[in-house]
């Protein structure tokens, strides 16, 4: 959940009117109809932007591209494919809340002239695929069923919310053989925490809250803390995070340098949570990744600071 604008923050125009009145809704709604308030926070919690789809349907991609479509547990997924899987290495793209495949775009020419085949698509309720609501299991199993499909991928460069299900995708059924993680978000208990303050949603209902993506998902939301599975990890991985990143805060991407032994940590500064993902530097140094180059650092574990600094 992004952080209000800089006009809702000083109450000015009909956005800042409307956050008002959803805020003072839920923080009544806290204490006189808790049940009902959970409800519906979690309703919200798990339903994208509707932006996703314009964007996606506004994208205007190259001419080699090639679109297709799969069911993974009874929803459409979109897909679009750049040269052979089959025949070529391939990097799986993998977006973000409430963004779409073609999100990449800017990635598609370097990649192909490095002579990877690519493949993204759209997670369920986002850009051209099925479904209204998904949640980071749908995002997980969505990866893992689309990537099962074209096989072991060379590479996956994934984004926001699709970096924490691009790693916990990772197992026997699927893998990747390299990953690229950008802004990638590391606690899902955190996320939510972070969304019940913006809506005003009383701590206290927090438990609650878990309880309902429980009963939806069948999967315990601290079992999704990436931190728990990072060890496990052994291939080549890059993170790159934005020190002004405020939707996901660069202390998430920290840890997974942390915790994850094959992995370089590349800080940027003032290109916060969404420009990064196409940032020429960003680019390059994912390219220069790829080539073998030393890009990033080595962050060494610490029993003090398990899950990163502030």
């Amino acid at each position: 959940m992004t952080r209000p604008t800089t006009a809702a923050k000083h109450h000015r125009g009909p956005g800042a009117f409307t956050l008002g009145v959803v805020r003072a809704g839920f923080a009544l709604g806290s204490r006189i109809a808790p049940a009902r308030t959970v409800k519906r926070a979690v309703r919200i919690f798990v339903t994208p932007f509707a932006s996703s789809r314009a964007r996606a349907q506004a994208a205007q991609p190259d001419q080699e591209m090639r679109r297709g479509e799969l069911e993974v547990s009874g929803k459409r997924i979109a897909t679009y494919v750049w040269g052979d899987p089959a025949r070529q290495p391939y990097v799986l793209l993998v977006h973000g809340w409430s963004s779409f495949g073609l999100r990449y775009l800017p990635w598609i020419k370097p990649l192909r002239e490095m002579g990877y085949a690519l493949v993204t698509f759209d997670q369920p309720g986002h850009g051209l695929s099925g479904g209204r609501h998904c949640t980071l299991p749908d995002f997980i199993e969505t990866v893992r069923e689309v990537g099962r499909y074209f096989g072991n991928a060379a590479l996956t460069i994934a984004h926001s919310l699709g970096g924490t299900a691009a790693t916990l995708a990772q197992g026997e059924a699927w893998r990747s053989q390299k990953l690229i993680l950008i802004a990638p978000a590391a606690d899902p208990v955190a996320a939510t925490q972070r969304f019940s303050q913006f809506v005003r949603l009383g701590q206290h209902l927090s438990g609650r809250m878990h309880d309902k993506l429980e009963a939806m998902t069948g999967i315990n939301i601290h079992d999704l803390q990436v931190h728990r599975h990072l060890p496990s990890l052994g291939q080549p991985g890059l993170i790159v995070h934005d020190m002004d990143d405020r939707d996901v805060p660069w202390a998430e991407g920290e840890r997974y340098a942390r915790h994850w032994h094959g992995a370089r940590l590349f800080t940027t500064q003032g290109l916060g949570h969404h420009k990064v993902l196409d940032a020429p530097e960003v680019i390059e140094a994912s390219l220069a990744f790829l080539r073998g180059e030393e890009v990033g650092e080595r962050v060494v574990s610490s029993p003090n600071l398990p899950f990163g600094v502030g």
